[in-house]
C-alpha cells in the first residue's frame, strides 16, 4: 500500500479498492450469509483479492527499495523497517487486542497462542476456523517486508549482476510450483481432510504464496534497472489492460469451479501473478484507461483498505445476530447493505483514530527510506 501522504496514482487506487471489495465480498459469503452464492461467482472468486494486493505489495515495496538503493544517499534498512512498522503495527495490534479480549469479535473461535501474532508467523501450519486467520496474509507480508531488502542490499554488496536476481526470481516461482505440487499429492489428494491440510499446508504457507510478491518486485526491478524496457512496454497501456484482462479472466475460469484441483493448485497462482502484473503495468502505462480512470470513491476505499481489511470479518461477527435478531436474515438485501457499510466505516474508524495519527508522526520524523538526507549542492 502507497504512503498516504504520496501522490495518488488513480490506478493503483483502482486496483487496490477492488482487492478489499473482492475480499470483504468474499468473506461475507463464508463467515456471515454462509452461501457463496450471495454475491454470485464474485464472491465465490473473491479470495483472489488477498493475491491482488500481494502483487501491489510486491510493486510497491519494491519500487521504494530500489529506487532508494538508486541514490547517492541508499537504502537505509533501520528507515524502512521504521516506516513499515508505524504503517502495519498500529492498527494491527489494536485488532489484535480487540480480538483477545472480546471473543464475540472473532467468531468466538480459538486463538492461536499470542507470540505467534506478534511474531507474524501465524500463517505457518495455521489451522482452518482459528480466530483472525485473515491474517495470515499479513504475516507473509511482514515475513516479505522484513527479508526483501536485505536480500536487494546483500546483492549489492557482493556486486551481484543482474542476471542474478531475475533467476533468483524465477527459482522462487518454479520453487513455489514444485512444492505445492509435492504437497498435493501426498497430502490433498484423495486424502479424507486433504481440504483442511491444502488450506493447512499449502494456502497459508509462506513458500507457497510468493508467486505474486515476487511478480510486483519483478516490475519494479525492470522499472529501475531496465529503463528501455520499461518505457516501450508503459507505451502500450491499453494492450496491457487488455492482456491482464485476458489472463485474470481464464485464470478465474480455472479456479472458479476447482480451486483446490492439482492445475489451480499449482498453475493457479503464478498464472493469477501474470494476469495481476499485467494490470499493474496497466495502472502505470501511458495513456491507459486504468491509469487515467477516476472512479469515484476508490481512492477513498485504497487509502482505507489496510483498516478495512483488519476490521471487517469482526463487525461483521458482533452486527450479523442483532440484525437477524430483527429479522433481517444475512442473505437479505437489508442485512447485506447494512453490513458492507458498517465493514466501511469499522476500517474508517481505525484508520481516522489509529492510522492516519501514526502515518503523520512517520511523515515527521522518518520522512523517507534513504540512509541520509540528500546534501544540495553549496550555492556559488
Amino acid at each position: 500500500m502507497s504512503d498516504t501522504r504520496s501522490p495518488r496514482l488513480h490506478g493503483l487506487d483502482t486496483l487496490r479498492a477492488l482487492a478489499v471489495t473482492l475480499v470483504v465480498l468474499h468473506h461475507y459469503t463464508l463467515f456471515v450469509s454462509n452461501d457463496d452464492h450471495t454475491f454470485g461467482w464474485v464472491g465465490r472468486i473473491g479470495w483472489v483479492g488477498v493475491d491482488l494486493f500481494f502483487a501491489l505489495s510486491g510493486y510497491l515495496i519494491g519500487n521504494q527499495i530500489f529506487a532508494a538503493m538508486g541514490t547517492a544517499a541508499g537504502l537505509s534498512m533501520k528507515a524502512f523497517y521504521a516506516r513499515r512498522l508505524l504503517r502495519t503495527l498500529p492498527n494491527y495490534l489494536v485488532i489484535l487486542a480487540i480480538y483477545f479480549v472480546w471473543p464475540a469479535w472473532g467468531e468466538n473461535a480459538p486463538l492461536a497462542p499470542l507470540w505467534r501474532y506478534l511474531s507474524f508467523t501465524q500463517n505457518l501450519g495455521l489451522a482452518p476456523g482459528t480466530a483472525f486467520s485473515h491474517s495470515w496474509s499479513l504475516a507473509i507480508e511482514e515475513q516479505f517486508y522484513l527479508v526483501l531488502p536485505a536480500l536487494a542490499l546483500l546483492g549489492a554488496a557482493l556486486h551481484l549482476r543482474m542476471a542474478a536476481a531475475w533467476i533468483f526470481i524465477g527459482c522462487v516461482i518454479l520453487g513455489g510450483m514444485l512444492l505445492r505440487a509435492q504437497l498435493w499429492s501426498e497430502r490433498v489428494d484423495g486424502q479424507q481432510y486433504g481440504i483442511y491440510f491444502y488450506y493447512k499446508l499449502i494456502y497459508y504457507a509462506s513458500l507457497c504464496r510468493l508467486d505474486e510478491l515476487v511478480a510486483g518486485v519483478a516490475l519494479a526491478l525492470v522499472k529501475h534497472r531496465h529503463f528501455v524496457p520499461w518505457t516501450r512496454l508503459t507505451r502500450y497501456g491499453n494492450a496491457l489492460l487488455a492482456a491482464g484482462l485476458g489472463v485474470t479472466g481464464a485464470t478465474f475460469w480455472l479456479l472458479l469451479e476447482n480451486r483446490h484441483g492439482f492445475a489451480a493448485t499449482v498453475f493457479g497462482y503464478p498464472l493469477l501473478a501474470l494476469g495481476f502484473g499485467l494490470l499493474i503495468l496497466a495502472a502505470l502505462a501511458q495513456r491507459s484507461l486504468l491509469r487515467d480512470l477516476r472512479i469515484p470513491g476508490a481512492g477513498r476505499l485504497a487509502v482505507w483498505s489496510y483498516a478495512i481489511y483488519l476490521t471487517h470479518r469482526g463487525m461483521g461477527a458482533v452486527a450479523a445476530g442483532p440484525l437477524q435478531e430483527l429479522g433481517y436474515g444475512p442473505q437479505t438485501t437489508t442485512a447485506i447493505v447494512v453490513l458492507l457499510v458498517l465493514s466501511v466505516f469499522s476500517g474508517w474508524l481505525l484508520y481516522r483514530l489509529v492510522e492516519a495519527p501514526f502515518m503523520a508522526l512517520r511523515e515527521r520524523y522518518v520522512p523517507s527510506n534513504l540512509a541520509q538526507p540528500a546534501i544540495s549542492p553549496a550555492p556559488r
